[in-house]
């Protein structure tokens, strides 16, 4: 077999070292995945995986790396049917927002504590970055790698870094990272092993394949999300273990998801191995949730199910019957009285992610849900939905209802749009439709990329897409609100970056549509 003989059950109880065929641990008890999420100003939820349940999850933290001297505890400790190992959550609070603290979950023989920085208050207007990355899937032997299957495309060049060994690289740059969906493409093992890039794994449904790669995955990413907040939406790859389906030519087998076995459907993973901030904002577990930090209010949404007017989501239905979470237009009726509950004299930005896009030039556009969500995001002025789905890279103009703005980024009326899907996975980057769409202004289909999100006041955020195997930026753009900063903190003396004062029109091994105008610059002085 591909994978070490003795496959670690999670419940099996032994003194001896642990080794999955991945992960060698030296006790059942040892946490591995560590992960976490903001629940307020005010506490953090850490998270993280076991091979063995634990009666108490306890977590030891700090001010000092060498003073851990407060704990906190939960009973959450869970699994689900395939899953090989118990997820656990504690939730630490009573911090002080904008703190760095050290943490130490406990279980194993780590003495080095990891650190996060709080969430900034509400209304600090000091500047801050995100990291974004979307359709992110496992890198090396279960996942992309320089080599690639029989029909797969797109590998890695030999010593190209990954997009996780990339962000890694600028750890110290960004507060915290979103992950708009699709995350470690777990459900690729079946193409994996019919197009022979998992050649001694059984074309026999094996779901243990399926838990291996979501286990890779989530070791590979701990360390950025040891460190680092990571706030995750639903996309259609967490949905089930064979999204789509997997058609088999050389024996004339179309596979759908009714080969899952119970704990690869409806989204169980996804619902298990996070605790989003859905409590303090009102939202629905994973699936939909907001949280403030600084000057901005970030809005995670569900494109997969639940998008409510009796329209179905992507996941909805035939064939992935996943879904509805929430009762009839719940999640509109939220995202609704949150963007009306939003204080934009502290948080004058407002961003949405989700996982499908509405405007692309590479297709993959749900048309159900910009008819539900695109409404609201006009009327209350959500300066940026971010997305993914498609895996190419796309920034657009704002735009409302195909009607692009006309003042482009300078004060425009409408939402910004755009897709970044080109994080890497098994299955590679799409192509682009040419010519663009007329709204389309800088898309690349190339190279593997993320991007950051870097605010710099109340009315300038800039959005850069950075190549993940050079760390370079390859394009950049700056949007321009016209508004008056109110809050707390204050503008730094000098700028990080140069910011352009007009768009590129174009850029090497890329397409965009020429278009020229004016924004304001940022002062560099108070």
């Amino acid at each position: 077999m591909y994978f070490a003989a003795a496959i670690l059950a999670a419940t099996a109880v032994q003194a001896a070292v642990y080794d999955d065929g991945y992960e060698t641990v030296n006790s059942p008890t040892q946490p591995v995945q560590i992960r976490m999420s903001y629940q307020g100003p005010n506490a953090m939820m850490v998270s993280w995986n076991t091979f063995s349940q634990i009666a108490q999850p306890t977590v030891k933290y700090g001010l000092l790396p060498n003073l851990l001297l407060q704990t906190a505890s939960s009973s959450d400790s869970s699994t689900y049917p395939t899953s090989l190992t118990y997820n656990n959550h504690v939730k630490l609070s009573n911090l002080l927002p904008g703190t760095t603290y050290y943490y130490l979950p406990q279980g194993g023989n780590e003495t080095k504590p990891y650190s996060f920085t709080t969430s900034k208050q509400t209304g600090n207007m000091d500047p801050f970055t995100v990291a974004v990355v979307v359709d992110m899937g496992t890198f090396g032997p279960l996942g992309l790698s320089t080599t690639t299957g029989v029909g797969a495309a797109n590998p890695l060049k030999p010593g190209e870094q990954t997009t996780i060994q990339s962000i890694s690289q600028q750890l110290s740059s960004f507060d915290f990272m979103v992950h708009p969906g699709d995350l470690s493409y777990a459900d690729a093992w079946l193409k994996e092993e019919i197009q022979q890039y998992l050649p001694n794994t059984t074309r026999i449904m094996n779901p243990t394949v399926y838990e291996h790669i979501n286990n890779a995955f989530f070791d590979e990413l701990m360390n950025i999300t040891a460190y680092k907040p990571y706030m995750v939406s639903p996309g259609n790859h967490e949905a089930n273990c064979d999204n789509g389906g997997t058609t088999d030519k050389s024996i004339g087998v179309k596979y759908t998801e009714a080969i899952c076995p119970v704990g690869q459907t409806n989204f169980t993973g996804f619902r298990n191995r996070f605790r989003m901030p859905s409590a303090q904002s009102g939202g629905l577990e994973n699936f939909w949730y907001s949280y403030d930090h600084g000057m901005a209010h970030f809005i995670s949404i569900n494109t997969e199910t639940d998008l409510g007017h009796g329209l179905q989501g992507p996941d909805e239905g035939s064939p992935e019957f996943s879904g509805p979470f929430g009762l009839m237009n719940q999640q509109l009726t939220w995202l609704e009285n949150d963007l009306k509950s939003v204080d934009r004299t502290k948080t004058p930005w407002v961003i949405v992610l989700g996982h499908c896009p509405f405007y692309n030039s590479a297709g993959g556009i749900c048309t159900n849900c910009s008819t539900v969500f695109e409404p609201l995001f006009h009327q209350y002025g959500v300066d940026l939905y971010f997305c993914g789905h498609s895996h190419v890279y796309n920034r657009n103009a704002p735009i409302y209802k195909n009607v692009t703005d006309p003042n482009e980024l300078n004060n425009p009326s409408a939402t910004w749009y755009i897709v970044n899907g080109a994080a890497g996975h098994y299955d590679g980057l799409d192509t682009l439709n040419q010519p663009l769409m007329p709204y389309t202004r800088y898309a690349q289909d190339k190279e593997y990329s993320w991007s950051k999100l870097i605010f710099h006041n109340c009315t300038h955020l800039t959005q850069q897409a950075i190549y993940s195997g050079s760390g370079a930026v390859y394009d950049e753009a700056t949007l321009y609100k016209n508004r008056t900063c109110g809050g707390s903190g204050g503008l730094p003396t000098s700028l990080p970056i140069s910011l352009p004062t007009s768009i590129p029109t174009a850029l090497p091994t890329s397409f965009s549509t020429s278009v020229s105008i004016s924004i304001p610059s940022l002062p560099t002085t108070i």
